[in-house]
């Protein structure tokens, strides 16, 4: 599955290029460099955490397919319906999931980082979170109790996740009758709205039936704001990742009774217990206003190249994940999520070059001893 990751980076950066080039020669940039370098490192993060938690991503689902499947090897499975079967069950399994992910607070703090880019285009799509994995397994298990295989199960998720890539960019606009069943564009630019109207709605991954089945879709009218109604204003990927937690166990703390600390766990997204002063109201003309670090020229290409070299070393790592040791896959990791914590501070001038490229240095170094 790695070198199938592998082989469609290539593919993913040239439409992103592609999509930059039409909206520049149109005079309708949706991109800024530190954002779009933001949105692809955590993209190449996620691939990281993905080889150390193995376990979550499909070990549980393996586990529970040999212990409880109920038409384990069915020739069924094997043939075009039951691709097409499982690809389906996969995606409206993925709508909980995805729903989940909004309207539980523990949910939310994982999948917050996929939204947190105030910027709508292509490089958003692969702005995946790191640690949905932890929880989301559980979501699946249906499909591991009706037979569906181990590899089947990751190549339907690979193909939703996948479908998802092109429905992240502004420059489509409405499509008719596709509109009405399947996600698109105008759908998901709704889905990563913070306007009122908005919150919370087309959850669908390949299909927007879901939301109409279960009352979440809304059309796409006015203009949309994009990012959180917390915004992260920082291009650090581990704050990217655990700001959440850290907001939702500051509120924690901040409760009367326990009982409370622990409710807020599992509840909606900025719940508050009776006789507490709720939240201020959100501002969406403050939502507007978007987080930038303006860099001169050169540091834009450093971080350019920085992020390229960071780039190959991912990729040849997950090349040959398959061939090393947990031990091995687990440091190399580290080391490269240090080059990219070193590029967002560099994003964010709170480290100079030299001090990035030293970094660096050390992180390929500590990978490259790894995997001898």
């Amino acid at each position: 599955m790695e070198k199938i990751i592998v082989c469609v980076i290539p593919v993913f950066l040239l439409l992103i290029a592609a999509e930059f080039a039409y909206g520049y020669l149109r005079r309708r940039n949706t991109y800024r460099f530190a954002d779009a370098v933001s949105s692809l490192s955590q993209g190449v993060i996620s691939q990281l955490v993905a080889l150390v938690t193995q376990l979550f991503q499909v070990g549980l689902y393996s586990i529970a397919y040999r212990a409880f499947a109920v038409f384990p090897a069915a020739r069924f499975w094997q043939g075009a319906l039951g691709w097409i079967a499982a690809i389906v069950m996969f995606d409206f399994f993925d709508y909980w999931l995805h729903r989940f992910g909004h309207e539980n607070a523990l949910g939310w703090a994982a999948h917050a980082v996929h939204h947190q880019s105030q910027d709508f285009n292509l490089s958003t799509a692969l702005r995946q979170e790191s640690t949905v994995a932890l929880l989301g397994w559980i979501f699946y298990l249906p499909m591991a109790i009706l037979g569906v295989e181990p590899e089947q199960f990751g190549i339907a998720g690979l193909v939703v996740l996948v479908y998802q890539f092109w429905i992240h960019t502004e420059h489509i606009g409405k499509l008719g009758w596709f509109d009405r069943v399947f996600s698109s564009p105008s759908n998901h630019r709704v889905h990563h709205a913070v306007n009122d109207q908005y919150l919370d709605k087309n959850y669908g991954g390949m299909l927007v039936i879901w939301d109409r089945m279960f009352g979440t879709f809304a059309e796409e009218k006015e203009a949309v704001v994009y990012g959180t109604r917390t915004p992260l204003n920082s291009w650090d990927p581990l704050w990217a990742i655990f700001s959440g937690y850290w907001q939702l166990a500051h509120a924690a703390a901040q409760m009367p009774r326990w009982q409370d600390r622990l409710k807020i766990w599992f509840k909606p997204p900025g719940w508050r217990p009776a006789g507490m002063a709720p939240y201020p109201p959100f501002d969406l003309d403050a939502a507007r206003r978007r987080y930038d670090v303006q860099l001169p020229r050169t540091a834009n290409v450093l971080a350019a190249l920085q992020f390229l070299l960071l780039l190959m070393a991912a990729s040849a790592l997950l090349w040959i994940a398959d061939e090393q040791s947990y031990l091995r896959l687990l440091v190399a990791s580290a080391a490269l999520l240090a080059g990219f914590w070193a590029l967002g501070a560099f994003m964010q001038r709170r480290l100079g070059g030299a001090l990035v490229l030293a970094i660096d240095l050390a992180a390929a170094t500590v990978a490259a001893y790894a995997l001898i």
